[in-house]
């Protein structure tokens, strides 16, 4: 037997046994350590929007450097028309959930039109005379992070339209791991549209290639769409964003831990809004799960009224967690939801009707009720994973 027969053999077991050595085990770098899409732009593919009437959709963290996108484009005389903004707003100031009217952008004069208040989607009327969108949010990687339904209903809406789109690429600050029950689309809602799993391990510009290629638009639109790569990315990066990509997400702790405490967001758990640490906690006034203490209290611009404002609330600090990020699992953490809903004995009570949407189906609820460890839950995942896996490799761009 020669020896590269022994090699593919040997690969292959490797990993079937799933024990290959990972290029994946996350590395924690700076922002500036990456050149963004909108860089990359600004630097050598600004012929692209030079003399066409744009839009842009864009938030606080659409920075090209430590300057707005906006202004920068500004500055080169570019067009531009029309401001969208998504949840949280132009500037980034709005809670979760809040919805946003329209606004004039101070800095620049231009009219800003929300997409995430009267509209989630941009009108005819609000296209009308524009040659080309620019997109560029920034993404935390995570299902029920609302960025990338604001992308699938613009995408819909430039291809009703004929206009084209360019996507500005950003880093994924979860992409170095793929995990999470996959959507049924029984419980789509903006919070979850297609059938991807919690954490999907793509940038946004992959992941509007996935909408594009997998004709997944309403009634399998495919729109005009143009990807600014980045430089110097990996999948296999935790970058530190240098903003908030929303008001509750203010540390890199948070966004890495985002992905298992947001189930907490379905429950009559706290995960710290209304406090410095939100999404690094969780615990409950009535219930001692752990032996760290926080007060909910009224945050503006971040937690209005926030859950049991006023309230001492028992619980767990995992920011410790998180800073051992190269000795955890690269997977969703259940054991931290599971190990709750057994200790506080509320059962159904436990759950509100929301859950079932940020989890995109009723089985994981149905799963913790009926007492299933969290091996048996992962099992019930595994095939649908496999699926989306291979439907996710077609459209990397970071390979």
């Amino acid at each position: 037997m020669s020896g590269r027969i022994i090699f593919l053999l040997t690969f292959y077991l490797l990993v079937a046994l799933n024990l290959l050595p990972q290029d994946k085990i996350p590395v924690l770098i700076n922002y500036s350590d990456i050149k963004t899409g909108a860089e990359v732009l600004i630097g050598s593919k600004i012929y692209l929007i030079r003399g066409k009437k744009i839009a842009v959709v864009a938030n606080h963290a659409s920075l090209v450097g430590k300057t707005h996108l906006v202004d920068t484009l500004k500055s080169l005389q570019i067009d531009i028309e029309r401001i969208f903004s998504p949840e949280h707003g132009f500037r980034g100031n709005a809670e979760a959930g809040e919805m946003i009217s329209g606004e004039t952008d101070e800095k620049t004069g231009i009219e800003v039109f929300s997409l995430y208040g009267k509209y989630l989607k941009p009108p005819k009327k609000y296209l009308t005379g524009i040659d080309l969108v620019l997109f560029d949010l920034q993404d935390v990687g995570v299902r029920f992070y609302t960025y990338t339904s604001t992308l699938s209903y613009l995408m819909e809406s430039c291809a009703e339209n004929n206009i084209p789109l360019i996507v500005l690429d950003r880093p994924n600050p979860n992409g170095f791991y793929v995990d999470g029950p996959v959507l049924d689309t029984a419980f789509s809602s903006f919070i979850g549209l297609y059938p991807v799993p919690v954490v999907y391990g793509m940038t946004i510009g992959e992941y509007a290639q996935m909408l594009n290629g997998e004709f997944w638009l309403k009634d399998s639109l495919q729109c005009k769409l143009t990807i600014i790569p980045m430089k110097n990315y990996r999948h296999n990066m935790i970058v530190k964003l240098p903003v908030p990509p929303s008001p509750n997400l203010p540390a890199w702790q948070s966004v890495y831990l985002y992905p298992s405490l947001c189930f907490f967001e379905g429950t009559i758990m706290s995960v710290g809004r209304g406090t410095d640490y939100p999404f690094r906690i969780f615990g409950h006034p009535q219930f001692i799960i752990g032996n760290f203490i926080f007060t909910p209290q009224s945050m503006p611009g971040k937690s209005l009224h926030p859950k049991y404002e006023g309230e001492a609330c028992y619980g767990q600090n995992l920011t410790g967690y998180a800073d051992n990020y190269k000795n955890n699992k690269q997977e969703l953490n259940l054991t931290w939801l599971i190990e709750s809903y057994k200790l506080v004995n509320k059962g159904s009570d436990f759950f509100t009707a929301y859950f079932d949407k940020l989890a995109g189906t009723d089985l994981l609820r149905k799963q913790i009720e009926q007492g299933k460890s969290e091996g048996e839950i992962r099992k019930s995942w595994e095939n649908d994973l496999i699926k989306f896996k291979k439907i996710r490799l077609k459209y990397l761009i970071y390979k």
